[in-house]
């Protein structure tokens, strides 16, 4: 009688913690907090999780955004792969994943990333030129020669087509999204009202894939 009931005190006590852990689960959900793609699109290290923001430079939801995926992205775990990729559905946005992979090319993007982010929303300079890129480039230390050399080479202009081939396979129709490990695509909205939400998404579904893979070899 005594065992049983240290026993049933035992269940009791646990409990709590298990319906925190099945809430904890299922908390967000396929097709409500985040929609499983179609197809999986295949990721640049399969040995980490990879986390994506598709980001528009003229988006002013994305550069609210900012702050937040800078503080997320310095809290990730070291088996997170962080990187943005510039979605486009237009000319001017093609221009602007230009923009990106030139800086990228020049090992500039911590350079002027956040100026090109700021020339648009703050000073409305919509950066629809190369002449008005490379002024900018040039106001934060790239020499001019050097932006339109990377800016109209043909391996940027081949990641800009890359891109956009990869938009269908990333089903983005709005900025920002954010993309975990190639599966899922996570986007403000009627369920995930806020960016912070947003980025909770992320986590849980990082989360979720490190499980997966540490339980893929046994």
């Amino acid at each position: 009688m005594i065992k049983r009931s240290i026993q049933f005190i035992a269940f009791i006590m646990l409990l709590p913690l298990a319906t925190t852990g099945f809430a904890q689960i299922e908390r967000f959900v396929a097709g409500t907090h985040y929609v499983e793609l179609d197809a999986p699109v295949n990721t640049r290290d399969s040995s980490k999780i990879e986390v994506i923001e598709a980001f528009w430079y003229g988006c002013s939801h994305c550069f609210r955004f900012e702050p937040l995926v800078e503080n997320w992205e310095s809290s990730a775990g070291t088996d997170v792969d962080f990187t943005r990729f510039p979605a486009m559905w237009n000319g001017l946005m093609k221009i602007h994943a230009q923009v990106y992979y030139a800086a990228e090319a020049l090992d500039a993007l911590d350079v002027v990333h956040e100026p090109v982010f700021n020339a648009i929303n703050i000073q409305g300079n919509r950066l629809q030129s190369e002449s008005q890129i490379g002024d900018l480039f040039a106001e934060h230390g790239i020499a001019k020669d050097k932006f339109e050399t990377a800016f109209n080479s043909f391996s940027v202009r081949t990641k800009v087509n890359q891109a956009e081939k990869r938009m269908q396979d990333y089903q983005i129709r709005s900025t920002p999204n954010m993309i975990v490990n190639g599966k899922y695509i996570i986007t403000t909205g009627e369920n995930v009202k806020t960016q912070a939400e947003m980025l909770e998404v992320v986590d849980f579904l990082v989360e979720k894939e490190r499980i997966a893979m540490s339980t893929a070899g046994e």
